[in-house]
């Protein structure tokens, strides 16, 4: 199959890899109830076709944070991306510094912050949980600092993790130590081709930013135990603060659905915010990204940055959001879906059928630039006329 759009990277994805790691980064949150609605509120927003137009020279150019961008969007921060393809992270930054889009690297990164900076030629942003562990903390804003990131992104909606089923039927988290091995290694067995890309010539296997702190216990097991007992759920915004005032780059909080905690991050001095619902992985139940996103909008637009992530499968999306007024997107499951199936071309290819996906939905509305997308664009299905209206 010549892959053509991301569900079609999904399903290559799907039979390259492992069945632990391809559920991890394709499963939600309990019944998945806010993961499927992620994707289904989006398609309740039509955009209205306009015509005779003149739309021969359509450009997709923006900006994010500042930041020249050839397409809003960015490739967001996703745990252990990096062993879904060999050093995966490091394909995935420079393919995404080839597009001229950005790449943040997660905390839980395969590739250390350094491997990543030695295969790129520019900073990228980096992502960060607040962990108990202050010192560990520290150092890592110290090392990401040292590699040139200047933009932070810092996630909020993890207090504690949240039970994920298909985790616990995969072996990734389920069961004893020994049922879990076992099942793992017979899903490898399974994958040949990921096992000699990955487990073979992507040596040495290690779990990136955290090896560290792990020693030599550093196995998939002890990084789970490690990251569940780092998890700071004490944390407040007066915590943050702390962050704000000793980081001298971008700071962009990221997991915020609610306005009044979008404006508690205006008053933190956040440069911007990333509406999200973690990809449905954490509250099952809460609202999907682009229902929240207008109500955001309205509280502090002009403000600072939004952006939004969580459902955004094709650039018709991005284009919902941006006249939404979103500043733009970040994409998780969808770049790792292309590293998975191809490595970095994977996901350059990605990263092109959003692009090719947005300019066509901006010549079919009549819009020739990004800032010319807004709510006249749109108009609804199943949904009545107030959905595109914060109330």
């Amino acid at each position: 199959m010549i892959p053509a759009s991301v569900s079609d990277y999904r399903l290559l994805a799907k039979k390259r890899l492992p069945k632990f790691l391809f559920e991890y980064i394709d499963g939600g949150a309990f019944s998945e109830s806010t993961l499927a609605r992620n994707n289904s509120d989006f398609q309740q927003l039509a955009l209205r076709q306009r015509v005779l137009r003149d739309v021969s020279n359509v450009s997709t150019a923006s900006t994010l944070l500042g930041q020249p961008v050839n397409l809003p969007l960015a490739l967001g921060p996703v745990g252990i991306a990096g062993f879904n393809a060999r050093r995966g992270e490091v394909q995935a930054a420079q393919a995404a510094e080839q597009a001229g889009v950005p790449f943040c690297l997660s905390t839980v990164s395969a590739c250390s912050i350094e491997e990543v900076r030695t295969g790129t030629q520019e900073g990228f942003w980096f992502q960060l949980y607040m962990m108990r562990d202050r010192g560990f903390l520290q150092a890592t804003l110290d090392r990401a600092w040292a590699a040139g990131c200047r933009t932070l992104v810092f996630t909020v909606d993890m207090p504690v993790p949240a039970t994920r089923y298909r985790d616990i039927r995969s072996g990734l988290s389920g069961g004893t130590a020994l049922q879990r091995q076992l099942t793992r290694i017979c899903q490898v067995l399974a994958r040949p081709r990921w096992a000699l890309d990955v487990g073979i010539k992507g040596q040495p296997l290690s779990l990136g930013n955290i090896a560290s702190a792990l020693g030599d216990k550093a196995g998939i097991d002890e990084f789970w135990r490690w990251l569940g007992e780092n998890f700071d759920a004490s944390v407040t915004w007066k915590s943050l603060e702390t962050i704000r005032q000793h980081w001298h780059g971008k700071l962009v909080i990221k997991g915020i659905l609610d306005p009044d905690d979008a404006r508690e991050a205006a008053k933190l001095g956040a440069d911007g915010i990333v509406v999200s619902n973690h990809g449905g992985r954490q509250l099952d139940g809460a609202p999907s990204s682009i229902v929240a996103l207008p109500h955001i909008v309205e509280a502090v637009a002009g403000e600072l940055d939004i952006l939004l992530d969580s459902g955004v499968r094709s650039g018709l999306d991005i284009v919902r959001a941006v006249a939404l007024g979103a500043s733009g997107v970040i994409i998780g499951r969808p770049w790792v879906y292309g590293l998975a199936a191809r490595g970095g071309a994977g996901v350059s290819d990605i990263i092109a059928i959003y692009e090719r996906e947005v300019r066509v939905a901006m010549a079919l509305t009549g819009c020739t630039s990004i800032a010319e997308l807004n709510r006249d664009i749109l108009t609804s299905h199943n949904l009545s006329p107030s959905a595109l209206t914060p109330g």
